[in-house]
């Protein structure tokens, strides 16, 4: 009887790196901004995460962006409680969830100062964030002004959409047919 040809033997090598950090922590603060994909929000969600990455850099542990369905779009920000709190609490491990925008409740999308002053307001109280407090201030008193934050500086009926949203935002294509998302109506 012959015997089959052998084939040769080939090793393959793999490299493990392991970490000290323990399995499910994340890096605090850690802000998640949650978005409607069927709205085509996530460029949106992608520009806000830009701005506080720029603006906060290395006080910001991380910022995820969570894709998600019906007419969602929220900034959440995961971070340990203050001293005071911590104190009265009398644990260490406890995670504190900070909701700083809601589309739902707010009513429509952030402007960015916004944004950036209540990520401040929770990182880091004391610190100036500039032109941002600047234009908050001045914006504060004039009523047309504070309607034009609650939908990011755009009128919702020009731009042909409500809560700030365009109409370009409003659904997704899918094989020939509009595809849109119940909530964002």
């Amino acid at each position: 009887m012959a015997t089959p040809p052998t084939q040769p033997t080939t090793t393959t090598t793999t490299t493990t790196t392991t970490t000290t950090t323990a399995v499910g922590t994340h890096h605090l603060p850690r802000i998640t901004i949650k978005y409607c994909t069927q709205c085509k929000w996530m460029l949106r969600a992608a520009y806000f995460a830009q701005e506080l990455l720029s603006t906060f850099s290395t006080q910001l542990g991380e910022v995820a962006l969570i894709p998600a369905t019906g007419g969602i779009f929220t900034v959440t920000i995961y971070h340990n409680p203050s001293e005071e709190k911590q104190t009265q609490l009398q644990s260490k491990d406890v995670i504190e969830e900070t909701v700083l925008w809601d589309r739902k409740t707010e009513g429509g999308f952030p402007e960015v100062k916004v944004l950036k002053s209540r990520v401040r307001n929770v990182v880091d109280p004391g610190r100036d964030l500039g032109h941002t407090d600047r234009a908050l201030k001045s914006g504060a008193g004039a009523g047309a002004d504070a309607a034009g934050a609650a939908t990011g500086g755009v009128d919702a009926t020009a731009a042909g959409g409500k809560n700030g949203e365009s109409q370009g935002e409003k659904g997704e294509e899918t094989g020939g047919e509009k595809e849109k998302c119940e909530d964002c109506q």
